[in-house]
């Protein structure tokens, strides 16, 4: 398994809609959690949305019903679609996942891999 390669960030106005992506490619039979995080500069790295081998998601309380996270078939891809989007949701957004763990948490420490980001930028 390679880096997790994440895509599909922009530029919006409030109120819009974005899907990320995340190519990854996993052995289908080790146990994955998986999760987006975002970073606004100056500011910890926060979770944004997690889901447990078993497709069980979580989310912050920030994300009050406005995104959905979910995952390709045989470990294959992250997705997560944002609608509604608020200008406090820019910022860079990280696709991470784990191995072996099947419930997922928030410690940051538990995940061993991580893309580069991809920037969102909601403007009012």
């Amino acid at each position: 398994q390679g880096q997790p390669v994440e895509s599909g960030g922009g530029s919006v106005q409030a109120g819009g809609s974005l899907r990320l992506s995340c190519a990854s490619s996993f052995p289908s039979f080790e146990t994955l959690c998986q999760a987006w995080y975002r970073q606004v500069p100056g500011r910890e790295r926060e979770v944004v949305a997690s889901i447990n081998h078993d497709g069980t998601a979580k989310y912050a309380d920030f994300v009050k019903g406005r995104f959905t996270i979910s995952k390709g078939s045989a470990n294959n891809g992250l997705f997560l679609e944002m609608v509604s989007l608020e200008p406090e949701d820019t910022a860079i957004y990280f696709c991470a996942a784990a191995m072996g763990v099947a419930s997922c948490t928030s410690r940051q420490t538990d995940y061993g891999y991580w893309g580069q980001g991809t920037q969102v930028t909601v403007s009012s």
